[in-house]
């Protein structure tokens, strides 16, 4: 059984290690919606099935209401230092002004590494919003 961090370990202890794996290997490293029951057509159903993914979602929400869950890669992430052809690609994708859960997903390394990988290039999070004062 491989040593698994926070809410990874809280969704193995209900559906099972495989299933928080297959979690933090399509998900892990970004932000996601968890509902307090998931429909049927929800990312997590369709990867899990819908019994584990209803059984994660009560643990996670105890039932109450939504909650936006920031998910640990765990053992499937890479490392935190960027590798040089990586942060090529991380770079270009900021350029590209996409969002940092979709560089994050296509990349393998979190929202959080690329924040501050925006920051070192000194972009803004998102030019596209306008601002209010």
């Amino acid at each position: 059984m491989t040593r698994l961090p926070g809410i990874l370990a809280e969704i193995a202890e209900v559906a099972g290690e495989e299933a928080a794996l297959a979690i933090a290997r399509v998900r892990g490293g970004s932000q996601i919606y968890v509902p307090p029951v998931p429909p049927a057509n929800h990312w997590l159903c369709q990867l899990i099935g819908a019994d584990r993914a209803r059984k994660v979602c009560d643990q996670l929400t105890a039932g109450v209401g939504p909650r936006r869950v920031d998910l640990p890669q765990g053992p499937t992430g890479k490392l935190n230092a960027i590798r040089a052809s990586d942060q090529a690609e991380i770079d270009r994708l900021i350029r590209a002004q996409r969002s940092e859960r979709d560089i994050a997903l296509s990349t393998g390394y979190t929202e959080r590494t690329v924040r501050r990988r925006r920051a070192k290039l000194g972009k803004p999070a998102d030019t596209r919003q306008i601002t209010l004062f």
